[in-house]
């Protein structure tokens, strides 16, 4: 017998393990049963080994006992799956009293007329009980799976239901009412969408559900001032035009979530993703470090045809018009100096073969080590193009003077200004769809080849968008609505940026090896709590004003926090500077706030918040007591701060309770952070200055998550929204909701 009872995720054909909170869940009862079944089997066995034996068995037998009351409780709520999922609970209670009887072993003398079966005299059966129970659990599991995506197919319905009212509707009183509607709707699939994106096993799916969910987010707001400003000009054909590629594209958004969640595949996704040369790279340098093993695994044709395929992708970046010429002929330079490499390999590799070697002689290791240093320094090259561009782009962009230029020509009603206009924020978007394009290259890893290409087709879109906003107000310079409209796509855009400057990032640490781990989060159902009407999700409802104030605050936070980041990037050696080392963290956390805005990330409730501003206080004194050893000029923004960070730190341990009072103090918590944030931007620059001069090293604080995980394992107990767990392990819609975790939309 195997050590386990189970050799992979699949215990049943047909039932495939794709989300974390099954896989949690089954992982301790895995656990329980090998146990059981890799016992010792010894001639003789003390009282202390026959208790354990019979204690494991019992606590399996109780656990599926309560597992499969919750079953048949989810069963009850869903009618379509009752026969199945009864039969998989009679299965596994079945199962769990077989174990409870074989480790019912009773003392180490047993008399010798005893003739039960146990674990020690029918070891078949154990083994038989323990599959049969862990196939007819995971089946329990995978089918209360079923009913999560159940739900994210009714919600994305009823959404699709009221998008379409929408489309059609032909008075502002009629639009209100169903945008109240559809906002509620949208709300109810934010966070049954937000939750299965985590519970995702599969990156590749994660990332294609966070690009679904990014376009929904910035859609519905643009949906919002697209449709007044139609309304309010009927005739306008620019109006009418961008009111219809929101639609289209909020439409193709939920049916990419669909696709995801049911693993249906579309004309679209039945392609692969784009060949990329890192992965070509990584391809090839595989195949020839595994030449060392076996000088016949491939044909040196095949190894040549691998290069040559690598070398056209980097037409990519040699054919750009954005290319420099040095960037281009250091290119083309390291193209043949691998080439040159792969054919003395060849040439080496063909004459080891001729003599029958089983293993690459000596002068054979060195071609090989040659060809995979040139195909590195290609790939360090490629990145350094990419990226380099990339941030050329982004901080020309952080001027916003196509945006800026182009709203003030609509604003005067400029019609041939705003072409001109229009036609350099085309010239930056194809430069922005290009790196884009370029960066997905250099990537790394399959998920951010995704969000490269998300931000690629999202700048493809926007650009057009804001240009036909910008006609409509140039031909209606008078109406309000036309250039809240325009401003609107205009935050869209800036938004997407701020993205790929985090994707930079991210890509960057990759390459340079310095990649987190995230942390999961499960989306199983439990009984009466994820009901497919989701009515227990008004415990805690914001109004519009309320939604649209948060994401803005929290909008603002992730500007200010990237601004930040890239004040500490001037400091370049001295980035392990104290000062500049605070205030990435203080960056990191207002990060962290912004995410709660949108329902994500790590802080999932208020008390994380709360806790999250306390922290945050503490970082900004870190700040203030090495600023006094730099005074002069900053003395007047150091009494801000002093002010602030006292202002953070009562606010955050003030009591609350009820729904308005929390919110305010949600409120006051973030707006004061990004006060703080704001403060420590502008000292960024003096300090930077007075480093030169004054040099020190001192000990960083700990990093911003420790708070995080120290609470967890305290788990304090108060009013504030306090997470709990159910038998799944998971958190309830309701407490989500009541965690003031917001909806993506403003």
């Amino acid at each position: 017998m195997a050590s386990s009872p189970c050799g992979s995720t699949n215990f049943d054909s047909g039932l495939e393990i794709k989300t974390r909170s099954v896989e949690q869940t089954l992982i301790p009862l895995v656990s329980q049963i090998t146990t059981l079944i890799n016992h010792k089997d010894k001639p003789k066995k003390s009282e202390r080994t026959l208790a354990a034996i019979h204690r494991v068995g019992q606590a399996v037998s109780v656990a599926v006992g309560r597992f499969v009351s919750v079953g048949e409780a989810i069963a009850a709520e869903n009618h379509e799956l009752k026969d199945e999922m009864g039969q998989a609970c009679f299965e596994a209670r079945r199962a769990g009293d077989a174990i409870a009887q074989l480790t019912d072993v009773g003392s180490a003398t047993p008399p010798q007329s005893d003739a039960r079966l146990t674990v020690f005299s029918d070891r078949t059966g154990m083994v038989k009980a323990a599959r049969l129970l862990l196939s007819s659990v995971t089946k329990v599991l995978v089918l209360a799976d079923r009913i999560v995506i159940k739900q994210i197919i009714t919600s994305r319905n009823k959404v699709l239901v009221t998008l379409d009212h929408l489309e059609r509707v032909s008075t502002f009183q009629e639009f209100v009412q169903i945008f109240s509607q559809f906002g509620n709707e949208m709300v109810e699939f934010a966070h049954l969408t937000g939750d299965r994106q985590n519970d995702l096993k599969d990156e590749k799916k994660k990332a294609r559900m966070a690009a679904a969910r990014a376009v929904l987010e910035k859609c519905t707001m643009m949906l919002l001032t697209a449709s007044k400003t139609c309304l309010r000009h009927p005739d306008c054909e620019s109006a009418r035009i961008n009111k219809d590629a929101v639609f289209h594209r909020m439409r193709c958004a939920l049916e990419q979530v669909i696709e995801i969640v049911t693993e249906a595949r579309s004309c679209g996704e039945s392609k692969m993703l784009p060949a990329s040369i890192y992965n070509g790279i990584k391809d090839f340098k595989s195949g020839v470090e595994y030449l060392r093993e076996n000088l016949y695994s491939m044909s040196p044709q095949s190894l040549t045809g691998q290069l040559e395929a690598l070398v056209e992708r980097t037409e990519d970046f040699t054919d750009s018009a954005y290319t420099s010429h040095e960037q281009r002929q250091a290119i083309l330079g390291l193209c043949q100096l691998a080439r040159q490499d792969a054919q003395q390999l060849v040439h080496a590799w063909v004459e080891a073969q001729s003599v029958h070697a089983k293993e690459a002689p000596e002068a054979m290791e060195v071609v090989i080590l040659k060809t995979c240093q040139s195909i590195t320094d290609l790939r360090r090259e490629l990145h350094k193009v990419a990226v380099g561009r990339a941030s050329d782009l982004l901080r020309v962009q952080g001027e916003q003077l196509p945006l800026r230029t182009l709203k003030a020509a609509g604003a005067e009603g400029n019609l041939e200004a705003v072409s001109e206009y229009s036609r350099k924020l085309t010239e930056q978007k194809e430069q922005l769809v290009e790196t884009c394009r370029l960066l997905c290259h250099v990537s790394g890893t399959e998920p951010l080849e995704i969000t490269c290409i998300h931000a690629e087709e999202t700048f493809h879109v926007i650009g057009p968008q804001i240009i036909s906003a910008a006609q409509t107000l140039a031909l209606h310079p008078s109406s309000k609505i036309a250039k809240e409209n325009l401003e609107v796509f205009c935050e869209a855009w800036e938004s997407q940026l701020c993205d790929m400057a985090l994707l930079l990032r991210e890509i960057n640490d990759v390459f340079e090896g310095r990649r987190g781990d995230k942390r999961p989060y499960l989306s199983l159902p439990r009984p009466g709590k994820h009901s497919a009407n989701l009515k227990t999700a008004k415990a805690v409802k914001l109004d519009a004003e309320e939604q649209t104030s948060m994401a803005k605050l929290g909008l603002e936070l992730r500007l200010l926090s990237s601004d930040v980041d890239a004040e500490v990037e001037k400091w370049g050696e001295e980035q392990e500077h104290d000062i500049a080392r605070q205030s990435q963290s203080l960056a990191s956390m207002a990060y962290n706030m912004y995410l709660f805005t949108r329902g994500e990330g790590l802080l999932k409730t208020t008390l994380d918040l709360f806790h999250q501003a306390e922290v945050s206080a503490h970082f900004t004194q870190n700040c203030k007591r090495m600023l006094d050893e730099e005074k002069s000029v900053v003395l007047t923004e150091m009494e801000k701060l002093v002010a602030l960070c006292q202002q953070l730190q009562m606010g955050a341990k003030t009591p609350v309770q009820g729904k308005t009072a929390t919110f305010q103090k949600v409120d006051s918590s973030i707006q004061t952070t990004r006060s703080v944030l704001a403060v420590v931007l502008s000292l960024l620059p003096f300090c930077n200055k007075l480093n030169r001069k004054y040099k020190s090293d001192r000990n960083s604080l700990s990093s911003p998550q420790d708070w995080r995980e120290r609470q967890e394992a305290s788990t304090p107990v108060k009013e504030e929204a306090a997470l709990n767990s159910n038998g799944f392990g998971v958190k309830s819609l309701e407490q989500h909701m009541a965690g003031l975790n917001l909806l993506e939309s403003k």
